[in-house]
């Protein structure tokens, strides 16, 4: 069971590739194939295929199937869910239009709000009330959801959103209406709000409850129907879900809370960094994730990744809160933009160069593929100045036509600026890196953090052919690629433990502490997480941690803070844990003022053994290469030979120094002049610029 298995399969579908690793006592196997959106599945199955041809396993020693998708957030953005409804109090029908009643930008005259998921004919009042402390004020009128059953029918609806205010208090009006609906009408999903994310802040809970039962449909069909294709490949094995915690779920749970999934796929890239963090004993982390549609960016101190309890997907403007759909669920904390290999080149109506965030994707994906696509992408540019073998790409499942990507970059972007091809190619390549580096310099500077003083760990596709130029603007000296870089989300997801994370909202002061219900709430928190750990993996060990949210009475907001479960019924040490959390936030404290906690958080995760670091002598053996690459270098302006190693051929303890390229199968690292390589225990690439005046 769980991690004592032997041979696991991992998948990741991102926006462009779907990678899978195959971890068996024979070696560890990648392959990367372009994904097929309209039928997810048959590329997963292709890959899947491939790979146990390539290690020659059969499909019975196959233990495990450990899976994480992008599918969740691509059926957000380009708004594909399923024909959905919602169930609101009556009198809160454009809940969801009015959101914060602010404006998130006060001097943008023209600003633009997210859309709701729903138009408003699809928001159905229901006659009710519940108070905030979950009492009854107006009881539910059920006669009327006989009319709501004859709308769902009439309008072909596949999923209802119920979402009630205060349910997060009182959930029995929701309960009502569900099992009203499911006797009636047994295949409609129906997704409550107070199951889904019952906590305050109704905008919060309507928008993360419409958001789960938009994608239910889609989601659910398409994990069962991978898993009973798998099966009909004889792959009778467990099929497990990575959530946007970084944490595994099973199917049903999945199916059940598909919008747990939302940032799976980039949370895999964030375990794997902080495992190569803690094994190399590294404190200060950034983990730099870039494949072919965006870049991810997460902050990693002492080997755990940045977390929070709600974030925005599908933000109109890049770097501004409110400017997105938000989603109340436990996430890692990542910043993403629309930056990968297939961004799409354009010049705007002042003539200024513009990187994504629309991408080319897999179909028809950059010219260079001759797919179809005519557009200039950062592929095409890396691969005009030489950074990508154009027999070797993908280990050579997709020959690259440098014609095709002349021909784009100097159609869409060349001709307009007077530029030779080179000279626009390199800046694609300046403008997409910068637009990087400066959203991780937002996203630190939010978070309170330094960048510099990091080690950047870079992974995906095209991470590892920008990462030395985003670690120069960032003053970063230090570079990781680690082994497998090019499928690095994959190979976390192997990494991953069995965990689930449940919040409560019960705002309660401190000074009116119920010990008693306060213990039964949490005694009933942590069975339910523990349950649902245990479905996944019955023998595990586990490790229960808990946290509150709590505030000042009359603070609109909360500061979340660990606690212990002696701490959390004891009125003095609760007291005491909020005025240290907040003095060391904000430096002062606020006597006088009654505390409160707003919600409590119950992780359930499974135990897992850190695995041992081997450490090597650096720069042991220094080593050299015959072959060399033609790469062009000083902005487009000027052609050179650098040396070119085979990543396969590098083995722990082997040093060289830059400028130089690294290719392997899914990725190549560019290593800039200056830089001094090593080779790690784990075949890791260590990058670090010579400091010495």
């Amino acid at each position: 069971m769980g991690h004592t298995q032997k041979t696991k399969l991992a998948i990741d579908i991102g926006g462009t590739f779907t990678d899978v690793v195959l971890a068996s006592p024979r070696g560890q196997f990648s392959t990367k194939l372009l994904t097929t959106h309209e039928a997810p599945a048959h590329g997963v199955l292709s890959a899947i295929e491939q790979l146990l041809e390539q290690s020659q396993t059969p499909t019975v020693e196959i233990d495990a199937i450990i899976h994480g998708t992008t599918l969740a957030a691509n059926t957000i953005i380009e708004r594909r869910g399923a024909r959905t409804a919602l169930l609101v109090t009556e009198g809160h029908r454009d809940a969801l239009e009015t959101g914060y009643e602010n404006r998130f930008d006060q001097y943008d005259l023209a600003i633009a709000r997210p859309a709701p998921l729903l138009e408003r004919k699809l928001r159905w009042p229901v006659r009710e009330r519940m108070s905030a402390s979950g009492n009854i004020l107006v009881e539910l009128d059920e006669d009327g959801i006989e009319d709501i059953v004859i709308k769902i029918q009439q309008l072909d609806i596949e999923s209802i959103a119920v979402g009630f205010l205060h349910s997060y208090a009182n959930p029995v009006h929701e309960q009502k209406v569900a099992e009203r609906l499911k006797r009636v009408l047994p295949d409609l999903y129906i997704s409550q709000s107070s199951e889904v994310s019952p906590q305050i802040r109704e905008y919060d809970r309507l928008s993360t409850a419409v958001a789960n039962a938009y994608i239910q449909p889609l989601m659910a069909g398409y994990l069962h129907e991978l898993e009973d294709k798998l099966l009909q490949r004889g792959l009778n094995c467990p099929l497990h879900l990575v959530m946007s915690t970084g944490g595994l779920t099973t199917l049903e749970t999945a199916a059940r809370f598909p919008v747990r999934l939302v940032e799976s796929g980039p949370a895999g890239g964030a375990i794997l960094a902080a495992d190569i963090a803690k094994r190399a004993n590294i404190n200060e982390v950034m983990s730099f994730d870039m494949g072919g549609t965006t870049a991810k960016l997460c902050l990693i101190d002492k080997g755990r990744p940045q977390r929070a309890n709600a974030f925005e997907i599908d933000r109109l403007y890049r770097f501004i809160r409110g400017s997105g759909l938000p989603l109340r669920i436990p996430t890692i904390s990542l910043v993403e933009i629309g930056a990968g290999g297939g961004s799409i080149s354009s010049i705007d109506a002042l003539q200024r160069l513009r990187v994504g965030p629309q991408s080319a994707g897999s179909e028809p994906g950059p010219a260079c593929y001759e797919r179809g696509g005519t557009l200039a992408t950062v592929t095409d540019a890396d691969f005009v100045l030489g950074h990508l073998d154009a027999n070797d790409f993908a280990g050579g499942q997709i020959a690259l036509s440098f014609t095709e990507a002349s021909k784009a970059i100097d159609v869409h972007i060349a001709e307009s600026l007077n530029m030779e091809t080179s000279q626009a190619a390199a800046g694609i390549n300046e403008v997409v890196d910068e637009m990087m580096a400066n959203a991780a310099r937002v996203h630190a500077v939010e978070s309170g953090r330094s960048v510099s003083d990091r080690c950047l760990i870079a992974f995906g596709g095209a991470a590892p052919l920008h990462a030395g130029r985003i670690a120069d603007k960032l003053g970063i000296n230090k570079i990781i690629i680690p082994y497998q870089a090019g499928v690095g989300s994959a190979v976390g997801f192997l990494l991953a433990p069995f965990s689930f994370e449940l919040s409560r909202s019960w705002v309660m002061k401190i000074s009116e502490l119920d010990e008693n219900k306060l213990n039964q709430l949490l005694e009933s928190m942590k069975r339910e997480a523990i349950g649902l750990v245990k479905d996944s993996i019955s023998d595990a060990d586990l490790i229960i941690s808990i946290k509150a949210t709590m505030r000042y009475t009359g603070q609109g907001h909360e500061v979340e803070m660990a606690v212990t479960e002696e701490q959390i019924v004891d009125a003095i040490a609760l007291a005491q844990v909020f005025e240290q959390h907040y003095q060391k936030l904000y430096g002062r404290l606020i006597p006088g003022v009654d505390i409160e906690i707003v919600t409590l958080i119950v992780n359930a995760s499974e135990t897992i053994k850190q695995r041992s670091y081997e450490s090597t002598k650096i720069g042991s053996e220094k080593i050299t290469t015959t072959e060399t690459r033609r790469v062009i270098v000083q902005r487009g302006k000027k052609s050179i030979d650098i040396p070119c190693y085979t990543r396969s051929n590098l083995m722990p303890g082997h040093c060289f120094q830059g400028p130089a390229l690294i290719t392997e199968d899914q990725t190549t690292t560019i290593v800039a002049e200056g830089m001094l390589v090593n080779i790690d225990a784990d075949k890791n690439i260590i990058m670090e610029r010579n400091t010495d005046p």
